[in-house]
């Protein structure tokens, strides 16, 4: 790795951390595009640089986040599931599906169906009232943590699994993609500080530097994503990002099966 390789891999963890695309999926094949193989050292990069992103968050929603405990004990409600599940699973999600790019390209492939799918389902019912993060019912919160357990397989999205979850379980669109982002705090924070302390011998004072500049340009990018976001789902579905999904799945299909 490189400073170059550094500020891409921040640059596409920061757009796509949001969206409901998958950033892990997306980190994977762009490591696949710059010929880097799939070290202990780049998988801990690839899940640190997501704290740049993560913490973009607390500087957009710090009050609801912090200041009002009726979201907070909502989003600690939903982060237990999460995390229970996620201390089960690290080490096979590590070993084994964090080196996988038919997983991460088929996991798109379905989920862009999906996606579709479920937008054309949702297409002739009225839209949800608007909701109060801090008037959501306990029980859709747990039900979003499990849902969100699903992105622990690359290329699920963690966006995709919380906001389709969200909405299935009745939730408005404005709120659910606002609990999503906040979900995603504790959740990035657990994930991120497991795996560095199981893996803080895998970079030296120089990959340190990497991983800042990762940070930083995740964090940056990060912002400007979520904005987009919040704006683009005033007015659209996510329609146009499952068809993404499944472009950019088929892609890399016939780029593996042509070369």
């Amino acid at each position: 790795m490189n400073f170059l390789h550094a500020l891409i891999f921040g640059l596409v963890e920061g757009i796509t951390e949001f969206l409901p695309v998958s950033s892990t999926g997306h980190l994977m094949l762009t490591a696949k595009i710059l010929g880097l193989g799939q070290t202990e050292f780049l998988k801990t990069f690839e899940i640190s640089i997501q704290l740049g992103a993560i913490l973009s968050v607390v500087a957009l929603y710090w009050r609801k986040l912090l200041v009002n405990f009726e979201v907070m004990k909502r989003i600690a409600a939903a982060f237990i599931p999460t995390g229970v599940i996620g201390l089960v699973f690290y080490k096979i999600v590590k070993t084994y599906l964090l080196e996988s790019a038919p997983i991460v390209i088929w996991s798109l492939l379905i989920g862009g169906i999906f996606m579709i799918a479920f937008e054309k389902w949702r297409a002739g019912q009225p839209e949800i009232p608007e909701q109060r993060l801090e008037d959501l019912p306990y029980k859709k919160c747990v039900a979003v943590g499990i849902f969100q357990a699903l992105a622990m397989v690359p290329g699920v999205s963690r966006s995709a699994a919380t906001i389709l979850g969200g909405l299935y379980l009745g939730l408005s669109r404005k709120a659910i993609v606002e609990f999503s982002f906040l979900l995603a705090v504790p959740t990035m924070l657990a994930a991120t500080g497991l795996d560095l302390f199981k893996n803080y011998g895998a970079f030296n004072g120089g990959e340190a530097a990497f991983l800042a500049i990762g940070f930083i340009t995740s964090f940056a990018t990060a912002i400007f994503a979520i904005k987009f976001m919040i704006s683009y789902i005033k007015k659209h579905t996510f329609m146009a990002f499952g068809i993404y999904r499944v472009a950019i799945a088929i892609l890399f299909l016939l780029t593996a099966f042509l070369g």
